[in-house]
């Protein structure tokens, strides 16, 4: 059986949806799957760094066709992006697939699932889906009005066949799961396997024997950290309020550790307000994520309410793996403020909150009981749940049953 991957980037590029894919795949082919991955020549965040067009990365054979390179400053831009990808990939995995192929549609471009599900079709693959978001739903939240109305409908038809046709959809929750079973997909072809962190690697740092606190001059300052994208589907106005509301008190930093479409705006917006307390870092390399996820006290996750079910914040994984608490910014009973309150490994806040965001920000400061605790409770769910050994073994059981008809 042979393993065929889509997904806009690839390692070494750093994105989540890469560092996931790559995860897997690299595990496959170390349990002896045949692995190949079609993707871009293209960085996330550098989109005038073209990568090889093809290559072996640890045993995984990838395909990278040639797009367009306009980024992701404007949405223009990005559409033709996407739609140069959908055109070049199914080029390429027209070339490349063969019966009884199993071919894993993502979700980065949009809607890759309708092109890679028409190829398949006529190449006699097995088709699945690994959903990590869903468009156009999540578009249409956002306000985009391309996936509203008339466009819209046309598209959640396609995006609906192509799920429905698949053998199987794996989703990264239990809303999620409840949103695709309502577009008629049956039960049977849906698996929630939740995204992972590397617990071997992402190991907690004692915040006094971390070297990057006293590089980036933190020193014995409390650090609420946010990492990884600042992207639209998540509300920054709640913890801007609040880091002008704790301004005054000098103990307190907040560190922004990434990029994504909203830094530009959150970095203006503390400009404007005269705010001293807030520190921007670039994405750190994976070498460095026990480190950058450690540096913080507490870490803040955010996801608009409307979009739950369709996003899952994976963030969540890796500040698990690195023993801090979190502190969730939107709808307590969404898939992790769920798993926040139910292990108590954090707190949670209504987004817009700014009063119960602060608070709950001095009371995790003034307690080392309190985080230390949390703490520990989110190691030890991380151990149990969410470590990458029981994702990947979870994913190489369900490819085997695809691969052997035993599923769909």
């Amino acid at each position: 059986m042979r393993i065929v991957f889509v997904n806009r980037f690839y390692a070494p590029d750093h994105s989540a949806t890469s560092q996931q894919l790559t995860d897997l795949a690299v595990a496959l082919v170390a349990g002896g799957m045949e692995v190949r991955v079609v993707t871009s020549r293209l960085r996330y965040d550098s989109p005038g760094s073209l990568l090889p067009s093809r290559e072996t990365l640890d045993g995984v054979c990838v395909y990278r066709v040639r797009t367009s390179a306009f980024g992701r400053a404007a949405l223009v831009g990005r559409a033709i992006d996407y739609a140069s990808f959908y055109v070049a990939a199914a080029m390429q995995l027209l070339a490349l697939l063969r019966r009884g192929d199993v071919v894993v549609a993502l979700t980065d471009p949009p809607l890759i699932s309708i092109p890679v599900g028409w190829v398949g079709w006529v190449r006699g693959a097995t088709r699945m889906n690994w959903l990590h978001d869903i468009f156009p739903e999540v578009a249409a939240e956002l306000g985009m009005t391309v996936a509203r109305g008339v466009s819209g409908r046309a598209l959640t038809w396609l995006r609906n066949s192509s799920l429905r046709r698949a053998v199987m959809n794996v989703v990264l929750g239990t809303w999620m799961r409840e949103r695709v079973a309502a577009m008629g997909v049956a039960p049977r072809n849906i698996a929630v396997i939740p995204n992972w962190a590397d617990g071997a690697a992402i190991r907690p740092v004692p915040r006094d024997a971390n070297p990057l606190r006293a590089e980036w001059g933190l020193d014995s300052r409390f650090v609420v950290g946010y990492s990884g994208n600042m992207g639209r589907a998540h509300e920054f106005r709640t913890i801007v309020d609040a880091a002008a509301a704790l301004q005054a008190e000098r103990d307190i930093v907040f560190l922004f550790i990434g990029g994504g479409a909203q830094k530009g705006l959150i970095a203006a917006a503390a400009a404007k307000r005269g705010l001293a307390n807030l520190l921007f870092k670039p994405y750190q390399s994976r070498d460095r994520l026990a480190q950058s996820l450690g540096a913080a006290d507490v870490h803040l996750v955010t996801l608009r309410p409307e979009l739950e079910g369709l996003i899952v914040p994976s963030k969540f994984y890796g500040i698990a793996a690195a023993a801090r608490p979190a502190i969730f910014i939107g709808d307590a009973e969404g898939e992790i403020g769920a798993e926040i309150r139910a292990t108590d490994c954090g707190r949670c806040v209504r987004q817009g909150d700014v009063e119960g965001l602060v608070a709950t920000i001095r009371a995790i400061r003034d307690s080392v009981e309190l985080r230390e605790r949390m703490g520990h409770n989110a190691r030890r769910i991380f151990n149990d749940r969410y470590d990458k050994p029981i994702a990947i073994e979870s994913w190489r059981a369900l490819l085997c049953a695809v691969g052997e008809g035993r599923v769909g």
